[in-house]
């Protein structure tokens, strides 16, 4: 099946199986809210995740940890209001699910109720393992995410690449079977050693979806502030901006201010 007639149905976990199968890239952006989530999903884009980095792009905080589930919920059902093909993740926030099995369980539930999303994602390996399972038990669909895991900052204590050495390398790969093993869709890599993302996409059956994970992974996924150059104060090896929409908002209200305070709007075409 070709990659326009795709675009005409629902993406499902089993088309993002698929896609791995037939070696077709998956796309995937982060979106917070319904207006830009309509022009994501319409562009074309396979998978749309609803980012606790709404936490930074959003909220202004400097890390994840501070949002909670009501927010996130709220930012996921805005997002599938908008969404009519894209697979719509929301990610578990901190606090969520962490050494709470029923915590965790009662928390996808309710994200899965209060969005109409299609699946949720959460952070970690072995160590949440008991938490998938539960979360599976119910039906919902979990994506994993290892190597930079953002809800452990301040564990690690730096954003810098994970799994460079070889025992956190052979941690991370043992993880990944064990979430594929475990139940997982999907996998998201985020900013580990190329050679160690492919590896890893190529021992595993799900779909692995980089970011700073190289090419060598199943599909690659950005938050939309950073590709759309939004977001100025974030610049790491693995960000390509497609646009710099910082600038051109910036002209563009600067443009309405002028006129505003020149009375060269409205002009008589527009008043009644």
């Amino acid at each position: 099946m070709s990659v326009t007639m795709n675009r005409q149905r629902k993406v499902t976990t089993h088309v993002l199986s698929e896609m791995k199968h037939n070696k077709e890239k998956i796309a995937m952006l982060t979106s917070y809210d319904f207006s830009l989530a309509k022009i994501v999903d319409q562009a074309g884009v396979d998978v749309i995740l609803v980012g606790d980095s709404a936490s930074n792009v959003m909220a202004g905080w400097e890390t994840t940890l501070p949002i909670t589930l009501d927010q996130m919920i709220y930012h996921g059902a805005s997002v599938v209001r908008g969404v009519k093909r894209a697979l719509v993740v929301v990610d578990m926030p901190f606090g969520t699910y962490q050494g709470n099995s029923k915590e965790a369980l009662s928390s996808a539930i309710r994200i899965m109720k209060e969005t109409a999303a299609d699946a949720v994602k959460l952070e970690g390996g072995a160590e949440v393992v008991e938490c998938i399972t539960r979360i599976l038990s119910a039906g919902i669909p979990v994506m994993g995410h290892l190597g930079l895991t953002p809800q452990s900052i301040h564990k690690f204590g730096t954003y810098t690449v994970r799994a460079k050495q070889e025992d956190e390398a052979k941690k991370l790969i043992e993880d990944a079977h064990l979430l594929q093993e475990t139940g997982c869709f999907g996998i998201v890599l985020e900013k580990i050693p190329a050679d160690l993302a492919k590896r890893v996409a190529d021992e595993l059956t799900i779909p692995i979806v980089g970011i700073g994970a190289g090419s060598g992974v199943d599909g690659q996924v950005l938050v939309l502030h950073d590709m759309l150059g939004i977001n100025q104060e974030f610049s790491p090896r693995f960000l390509r901006r497609y646009h710099n929409l910082f600038a051109e908002i910036s002209g563009a209200v600067g443009n309405y201010i002028q006129d505003v305070k020149s009375v060269d709007f409205p002009n008589e075409r527009e008043q009644y």
